[in-house]
């Protein structure tokens, strides 16, 4: 091909600026696959990049988009051949590397993944990195002895990507969870995806002291900042809580008691450079028993083009999404 579509940022004197245009193989960032793409998930670290509202790529010109699901047109890698059908996940995608915004991307065969079979490359991107890092969190959970038998796994941030997945990814295992959320309006969104209860965290009782009554047998947080904290001091002995995000504060205040006095585990989590080994254990699990029901209705919010790109990242960037934005490339139809 002469050229293809990409959705690129630029650095402009008034900042970055996203838009669609051609390119052409040559302007990509080296690897040794290259892949047509099929689709490519709207996640809020892409929004951030695409609306400049965060320091997300590394380098302009960049093609946005962190994931992508396709099929191998050529590689130098003996691991892949053209026709498979494979994914994509982090792995500097979409910010120091050309990322899935495009209908064709060159990817390192290190971050390829093959498509688990029960997953379409729909299915794939709708959960995409959000569903990667959720299992990736209940992973490390599970690995440190959190079990159905402690209680309810409070969810907060449970209307954005990472935190519904994780409800329908926590009911596939065999847990309860209790949503956390600021849009009491979602409730039966989130109850479908797997939420048993759904809790308005403008009405939460966070307290101030170093122990509060312990209330969860463990938590995911998108949020960080005082709910984080919140969560440290609620959590019931032996419980995890993953951290995920920080979509309200990077900050983290309180003491070592709970840690000390309840064993809590404050778990770490970061999926952009995540050990092959694992990469494809989590996809091997989100594909089969962990594997949500009826993703396209439940999780997906739109199946969108390039172009609708930028209004969808600002959609995501004001707080007015549930469910996921898929994006939809030229590779789609194979």
């Amino acid at each position: 091909m002469t050229s293809f579509k990409a959705l690129r940022v630029h650095q402009t004197p008034k900042g970055p600026t996203a838009c669609v245009e051609s390119v052409r193989l040559e302007d990509l960032t080296p690897g040794e696959v290259l892949v047509r793409v099929a689709y490519s998930g709207l996640n809020y670290k892409d929004a951030l990049a695409v609306t400049g509202r965060g320091a997300i790529l590394r380098a302009y010109p960049r093609v946005a988009g962190i994931d992508l699901s396709g099929v191998v047109e050529h590689s130098s890698d003996v691991t892949f051949k053209p026709g498979d059908r494979v994914l994509a996940t982090g792995a500097g995608l979409g910010e120091w590397l050309d990322g899935g915004f495009a209908e064709y991307a060159r990817v390192p065969a290190e971050a390829l993944v093959p498509l688990p079979p029960g997953l379409s490359l729909l299915e794939a991107m709708a959960l995409g990195t959000a569903g990667f890092t959720a299992a990736l969190a209940l992973r490390r959970m599970l690995e440190n002895h959190q079990h159905p038998g402690q209680g309810a796994i409070a969810v907060t941030g449970a209307t954005g990507g990472v935190g519904g997945i994780a409800l329908a990814l926590l009911k596939r295992a065999g847990f309860t969870a209790a949503a956390i959320t600021g849009k009491p309006q979602a409730a039966a969104f989130l109850r479908a995806l797997g939420a048993d209860e759904v809790i308005e965290r403008a009405r939460l009782d966070l307290g101030r002291k170093p122990l509060e009554t312990a209330v969860w047998g463990g938590a995911l947080d998108n949020l960080g900042g005082e709910v984080l904290s919140y969560l440290t001091r609620t959590v019931k002995p032996w419980g995890n809580i993953a951290c995920i995000g920080l979509a309200h504060s990077p900050a983290l205040s309180g003491t070592v008691m709970p840690l000390i006095l309840r064993g809590v585990s404050l778990l770490g989590i970061h999926s952009v450079q995540v050990p092959r080994a694992w990469r494809l254990a989590v996809w091997g699990q989100l594909a089969g028993p962990w594997r949500p029901a009826a993703i396209e209705q439940r999780i997906v919010r739109a199946v969108i083009g390039l172009e609708s790109v930028p209004d969808a990242a600002q959609t995501l960037i004001a707080g007015q999404a549930t469910g996921r934005f898929v994006v939809r490339l030229r590779g789609a139809e194979c």
